[in-house]
Order: structure tokens, then sequence, then C-alpha cells
């Protein structure tokens, strides 16, 4: 098993920033890709951005491209999401996910989740 502790979420105003953490602890050798998905009120969960651990190879969703960062600590097994040019579209619940597999970005390619952090951006 592979736990996820995701922090960093909070109330910004349209234009800031915002960097959210995701810890993770327990079997994390048997994790080869991490990702950050968001849900909003009403919507399915979606895809935001996705990093293969060992290779640092990133991948982003189309609608946060340029804005969003993913990266990652090896040493403290953490990986963030550092979000730019906020909007009030952004405002959603992100959860921090995990896999053993490949990685890819729909919901159902990642076995391990996060409890989720609060993302509020007002206009």
């Amino acid at each position: 098993q592979v736990q996820l502790v995701e922090s960093g979420g909070g109330l910004v105003q349209a234009g800031g920033s915002l960097r959210l953490s995701c810890a993770a602890s327990g079997r994390t050798f048997s994790r080869s890709a991490m990702g950050w998905f968001r849900q909003a009120p009403g919507k399915e969960r979606e895809f935001v951005a996705g990093i293969l651990w060992s290779i640092g190879l990133t991948y982003y969703a189309d609608s946060i491209k340029a804005r969003f960062t993913i990266s990652r600590d090896n040493a403290k097994n953490t990986v963030y999401l550092e979000m730019n040019s906020l909007k009030p579209e952004d405002t959603a619940v992100y959860y921090c996910a995990a896999t053993s597999r490949l990685g890819g970005r729909r919901v159902d390619e990642y076995e391990y989740w996060g409890q989720g952090t609060q993302v509020t951006v007002s206009s």
C-alpha cells in the first residue's frame, strides 16, 4: 500500500499562485508514476498533471499547460504542483494519486489516492 497526504490548498485571488504538496509513504518503491487530479462540484474528476517517478518525465492536461508545473523530490518522496495565474475555474478539490503501472491521464489508471485538498480561486 502507498499512503498519500496532500497539503497546501487554500483560498487565493484570481491571478495568484499556490503550491500543493503530496507526501508518499508505505510501499513507495512500487510507485512508478504520480499524478494530480481535480474535481469541481457537480463535475467528474479530471486529470491535471502527471510525472513518471524514475525519469521525471512530466505531462499535463491541455487546459492548464504552461500555468501549472508538477515536480518531485526523491529524497522526501514528495510530489508538488505549482499553480500560477490561477482562475476561478481552477476551483476544485485537488487529489494526489499514485500507480505502480506506467501512469496516464485516466482516473482508473491510478491505484492510490490522497484525501484531497480544497483550492478556491476568487474573482
